[in-house]
């Protein structure tokens, strides 16, 4: 757990306290991380979200179907059920609760996965399947579903303020699926699925460029953090509970229900049991919705995982042993 903390979490917070003091200090503003933002947005996170996912193959997928089905399934669903609690949230609108769900709803697979998961259970296999068939829900799923639940949501408001008719349903679909973010993993899936193998040598091209990522997020997290009043209210909580709490209780549940393999069903729980979704953050600065809230849940949500983490580890092992073993 030490290990997990100094070289998974304590990195997030340095790197969110330069953007921060940064920020304090008068170098940065908050136009400032919306440009970043957008860079990471249009163009790093596509290509790491590309290359994480297109390395994965159809063999892969099949190798444990039950793994795949219940972590599309039980992921999606927490997804959309946190939309729906924060939409019914008094003083939300719809797009608020879109990217309450882009940030409370998905786990940050991508960034976490490996340095969290990797410490645990060791550099196996089956670590790496685990993380890629969450990284495939969560950013060829959940992004997209995201972005047209915003999108959707932004157009039935401005139609609303200008006294226009309703938008075309598919209007905010299109909008989403044009964005880099959204099409980039849908297209690494779509080749995985027909079988084309990803050439080694083009990763360089891509990576490059996809290891801005993580670092300019957080960056422009802090940045942001600076720019807005940080706020620790009811809904800054029910986001951190939703993410660390409900939704790997779930998995475990699911799990345990339809009997899966007993070290896939550990790792898949404490995968859905990481801090926030960086898209999130990225997508709620770049809209300018939902920022504060959703900044500061990203920081109590994270420092939360410190305990929460082997919590897991703990009770996974005790459901496992006492219904599986």
């Amino acid at each position: 757990m030490l290990h997990i903390i100094l070289y998974a979490i304590v990195p997030i917070f340095v790197v969110m306290a330069l953007g921060y003091f940064s920020g304090k200090a008068g170098a940065f503003s908050g136009q400032d991380a919306r440009v970043l933002n957008k860079v990471v947005l249009n163009y790093a996170l596509p290509c790491a979200l590309f290359v994480s996912i297109v390395k994965a193959n159809r063999a892969m997928l099949a190798v444990d179907a039950k793994l795949s089905v219940i972590t599309f399934v039980v992921l999606t669903a927490a997804f959309l059920l946190v939309y729906f609690i924060f939409k019914m949230y008094k003083g939300n609108t719809a797009a608020d609760a879109a990217i309450a769900a882009l940030v409370s709803g998905s786990p940050t697979i991508g960034f976490l996965g490996f340095a969290v998961l990797q410490p645990i259970f060791g550099e196996s296999a089956t670590v790496g399947l685990v993380i890629a068939i969450v990284a495939i829900e969560v950013n060829a799923v959940g992004i997209p579903l995201g972005l047209w639940l915003l999108n959707r949501a932004q157009a039935s408001s401005n139609a609303a303020q200008n006294g226009g008719k309703k938008p075309n349903p598919f209007t905010p679909m299109w909008n989403a699926l044009k964005q880099p973010v959204a099409w980039a993993p849908i297209l690494a899936v779509i080749l995985v699925l027909v079988g084309v193998k990803w050439p080694a040598e083009l990763d360089p091209s891509f990576t490059l460029m996809s290891g801005a990522n993580a670092s300019l997020a957080c960056f422009a997290a802090g940045i942001t953090l600076s720019s807005v009043k940080v706020v620790i209210n009811a809904q800054v909580w029910l986001g951190a509970f939703l993410r660390l709490i409900f939704t790997p209780l779930i998995v475990l549940a699911v799990g345990i229900i339809f009997h899966m393999e007993p070290a896939n069903l550990k790792m898949l729980v404490i995968a859905s049991a990481l801090p926030p979704a960086m898209s999130g953050i990225i997508i709620a600065s770049r809209n300018n919705v939902y920022v504060a809230t959703s900044t500061s849940s990203l920081a109590v949500s994270t420092l939360l995982f410190m305990g929460t983490c082997p919590m897991w580890l703990w009770l996974s092992d005790l459901a496992i042993k006492q219904f599986l073993m």
